[in-house]
């Protein structure tokens, strides 16, 4: 056992530098993240789902930089990602508005006007909607009607249309 730790004792301690400098690095976004959250009132599950984006996106990273600090060869690691780059590429093409709402949900985390619990009007020709924001997701927000109806309406066709707001905080009311 001591002979596998003499043998790749390099690799071990690039290893725990990669994983402990990526794992602070993850910790301050997140944090950054929550303090922005918090400064725009999102709400906190949004908070938590853009916080678990950023873990996934510093994981991969850190996946990636690991097989360099193992010897994988860079025209390697090409080889692989091109290939699960074309899978990839086949399978969102397919499925283009699952990666357009995801999309469209981390855009209006940043910059989105509205919060939960506001009034809003949605001005669609086929679909003219006026209600209360109850939940904003990953792929779609849902609005309470005023005739008590729930609707799912996408993300990215919610960032595509006129939205007006009519009144802020309407669950308070």
């Amino acid at each position: 056992m001591s002979d596998f730790f003499s043998t790749y004792q390099p690799e071990i301690i690039n290893t725990l530098i990669v994983f402990g400098a990526l794992f602070v690095i993850q910790f301050i976004a997140k944090l950054l993240v929550t303090r922005l959250g918090k400064s725009k009132h999102k709400h906190k599950a949004r908070i938590k789902l853009v916080g678990r984006y950023v873990t996934a996106t510093f994981l991969l990273i850190a996946l990636l930089i690991e097989t360099l600090v193992l010897g994988v060869k860079p025209e390697d690691i090409i080889v692989l990602f091109s290939s699960i780059f074309a899978i990839l590429g086949i399978t969102l093409f397919a499925n283009w508005s699952i990666l357009s709402n995801v999309t469209s949900g981390i855009v209006m985390f940043f910059s989105f006007p509205y919060r939960i619990g506001d009034k809003i009007h949605i001005h669609d020709k086929e679909h003219e909607t006026v209600g209360v924001i109850e939940d904003i997701r990953s792929f779609q927000i849902h609005i309470r009607k005023e005739n008590g109806e729930l609707m799912t309406y996408p993300n990215n066709l919610l960032l595509q249309k006129a939205v007006t707001l009519i009144e802020k905080d309407a669950f308070d009311k």
